[in-house]
């Protein structure tokens, strides 16, 4: 942590990006209802997003960003979640995306040039870790990322592009070699570029609508340079799933935050129209505020495990760590889930409606995609393993 005058730069640099963050939140906010009823990209928040210049943050200082931290992105997922899920949950995704190439790119030319870009033209980078036959399994590729005379070509079929038809470039699993075993994978960077989409599948969903997670025929060539270095095991553990864990958990919390907010705003009208009586589904708005404190703690606990061991490789392979990060997610999703629930049935008619200013209804179909994005069922099956390999703690602070 910076001393002195440093400190108090580090202070207002902090407190610009929450200023910047809160201005796109209120543009997002704005339009979250049309969005959601329309399946539309959030044009007006993105732009706004890049204006703000909140999309390279995670970009070193010296490569043209502000080397912010998983906290930082966490509090601006949150921020956005209240106001606009799927706003949310693109800003998250995207910035996952970055950090795999900030973390595993460095020191390579090619690498380092993209994240310059990123910071210098605000792209917005997308992600296709899902085929058409893997069932969601994010660990196995199909198409090969084919390498020959310094150039790579890659055609996959991805059943899940989010926002894919309006990003400015794509992250992409492939096999390493049309060879090579589907676990065997690589991460492939690519701008608009060098490559092409072709719609396969729409995106008529109950929530996250405005993520326009369309299906494509991805074929993309390039240099092999823009392959990743590392081996995507890596990747994957160090930085995938502690990044899509802690901001998704973030974003997640950040609706259900809106929902307890809205239900409080309605607890408070009725309980003054009717000499302080509440009405019958009050009990169930301190069920809300108490999931939404859990999740809260779990994420906050979890991005403070993260950046303390960040540099320490070991720990971040750790059966205790992976296990930990896996079950944040079963664990952030369900009470996000849980948490609008309970708004919903504290507001009741009032939530429940799909107009009016204390509707929870697209809160509660936006919040139920949480434990679907990377099935929960899934993500429990694979801890199943790890969990009984792990020590259990020693200590309460272990």
């Amino acid at each position: 942590m910076p001393v002195g005058p440093a400190a108090a730069g580090f202070a207002d640099a902090k407190a610009d990006l929450v200023r910047r963050t809160a201005e796109v939140a209120a543009i997002a906010a704005a339009h979250a209802d049309a969005v959601d009823r329309e399946a539309s990209y959030p044009a007006a928040a993105m732009a706004a997003a890049r204006e703000q210049r909140l999309l390279g943050v995670l970009v070193p200082r010296e490569l043209g960003g502000e080397g912010a931290s998983i906290h930082d992105v966490m509090e601006m997922c949150y921020t956005l979640g209240r106001a606009c899920s799927s706003t949310a949950m693109i800003v998250a995704m995207h910035h996952v995306k970055v950090a795999c190439i900030v973390r595993h790119g460095r020191g390579h030319a090619w690498m380092e040039g993209m994240m310059r870009r990123i910071a210098r033209d605000q792209m917005l980078m997308g992600s296709s870790t899902t085929e058409g036959n893997n069932g969601g399994n994010v660990r196995s590729s199909a198409a090969p990322a084919e390498v020959a005379d310094g150039r790579f070509h890659l055609v996959r079929d991805a059943s899940v592009i989010s926002y894919g038809a309006e990003c400015d470039g794509i992250v992409t699993t492939a096999r390493r070699a049309a060879d090579a075993a589907g676990s065997d994978q690589v991460l492939v960077v690519i701008a608009k570029e060098d490559y092409a989409l072709t719609p396969t599948q729409g995106w008529d969903v109950m929530g996250m609508r405005g993520t326009r997670s369309i299906g494509f025929k991805l074929e993309a060539s390039g240099s092999a340079e823009q392959i990743v270095a590392e081996p995507y095991d890596r990747v994957h553990t160090q930085t995938m799933v502690p990044f899509a864990h802690l901001t998704w958990g973030s974003a997640w919390t950040g609706v259900a935050a809106a929902a307890v907010e809205r239900t409080q705003k309605f607890l408070r009208k009725v309980a003054r129209s009717n000499g302080g009586q509440m009405p019958p589904g009050a009990r169930h708005f301190g069920l809300a505020r108490a999931s939404l404190a859990r999740a809260r703690a779990l994420l906050a606990a979890n991005a403070d495990r993260y950046a303390g061991i960040y540099e320490d490789e070991r720990a971040l392979g750790s059966l205790e760590f992976q296990s930990a990060i896996a079950g944040l997610k079963v664990d952030v999703s369900d009470l996000a889930v849980e948490t609008v629930m309970a708004s919903l049935r504290a507001n009741g008619l009032s939530g429940y409606r799909n107009d009016g200013e204390f509707s929870v209804s697209r809160h509660l179909r936006d919040v139920l995609s949480a434990p679907i994005m990377i099935h929960n069922d899934r993500v429990a099956a694979n801890m199943a393993t790890a969990n009984l390999m792990a020590e259990v703690a020693p200590s309460l602070r272990a």
